[in-house]
Order: structure tokens, then sequence, then C-alpha cells
């Protein structure tokens, strides 16, 4: 009899072992290391919120609003000194702010020549000079605004035109206002039909 067979098969089961312990040796994964990272909302926070409310500006400036209209009861009313022309005579009506804030005129004075007491409108009221032109005149408190008078020889007119009546005052109304005020000043009015005055729209400063 012989042994073969048997040690055959030892070292075939033998074999097959060592196979089997290599295989769980080499396939066995290595441990990992954790590494842990903490991250902050401002690392990944957005130029562009499309979810959110705009910014605000900060470089833009504010825009002033306007300054209310120059009310009668806050302006003081006088008259520059008059020069003859070509048969009419100019005369400047200057109005000053008294308020301790602005505020704005723009467009043309209502002027007419009155006498008496309670003060009494003699002929008809101005019209507005054609070679004028409407600005926004903002005074600031203390300040400035003009309007130039044009006052045409009363002799200029003819009788039916014109009855030649004595001036002690002008009656003024600020533009787009309702009030008038009463600036001393003499001179000839025409009651009639004539047109004696024509006056310009205001513009800033005393006129000179």
């Amino acid at each position: 009899m012989t042994k073969q067979p048997s040690t055959a098969i030892a070292a075939a089961g033998l074999a097959v072992a060592g196979l089997a312990i290599a295989a769980c040796t080499t396939s066995a994964p290595a441990p990992r290391k954790t590494i842990t990272v903490t991250v902050t909302p401002s690392q990944f926070q957005s130029t562009v919120n499309p979810g959110g409310p705009s910014p605000t500006p900060t470089s833009a400036s504010p825009v002033p609003a306007a300054a209310a209209a120059c009310l009668t009861r806050y302006l003081n009313g006088t008259t520059g000194a008059g020069q003859g022309a070509a048969g009419s005579t100019y005369v400047n009506i200057v109005f000053k702010n008294l308020q301790n804030v602005p505020c704005t005129l723009y467009g043309f004075p209502g002027v007419a020549q009155a006498a008496g007491t309670p003060v009494t409108d003699i002929g008809k009221p101005s019209v507005e000079s054609t070679t004028s032109t409407r600005e926004l005149v903002t005074l600031p408190p203390g300040g400035f605004a003009y309007a130039t008078l044009r006052i045409t020889n009363a002799g200029n007119f003819s009788p039916a035109d014109c009855t030649i009546k004595p001036a002690t005052w002008l009656e003024v109304i600020p533009p787009n206002q309702r009030v008038p005020l009463n600036i001393p000043f003499k001179s000839q009015a025409c009651e009639g039909s004539a047109q004696v005055l024509t006056v310009t729209a205001v513009r800033p400063g005393t006129g000179g």
C-alpha cells in the first residue's frame, strides 16, 4: 500500500488555507483619518442676494425738496430808484424774504397804481412783458428778488383813453399769491382804457 494520495490532499488543503489567509490580509482597507473642518457663514456669503432686499446705496446724495412759495405776509416790498427812458419810467419792485427759512417766487407779479384811504386801484393793472421769461427764484432768509415795472407816461395817451390821476401807491401782488403789498410810490396814472403798466418776471437780487 502507498500513502501518496493522503499526502497530496494534505498539501492541497494547506495551499487553499494559505490563499485564504493571503486574501484576507491584502483586501482589508487601511483605516482612514477623519478631518473636521469648521466653516463660518461669512465664507459663503454672496455679493448677490436675489431673494433678499436690495442694498441701500451709500454714495447717492439726497435730493433737496424745493422750498415753499413765498407768502405775501412773509415778504417786504420796496421800490428802487426810478429811471426814465423814451416816454416811460422804469422802477424795480424788490421783494425781501422775512422768514428764517427759504421760499420761492416764480413768474410775474401783478401791479396796479393806486391812491386814497382805503387804497383804491386806478386804471388797468399791469400786463406781462413779452421779453421776459419765468424762472424759479429761491430767496434764502433775508434774501431778495425783483421785477422791473415800466410805467408809460400818461401824457402819451389821448384824453379819450386816459384821464390823468395822481397815484401814491403801487399795489403789488407777488407771483402766485392773492394778497397785495402796498408800496408807497408817486406816479401819474390813467383812468380809462390806456395800458400804462408792463412788468417783467422776478429775478434774483435787487436789480442794482
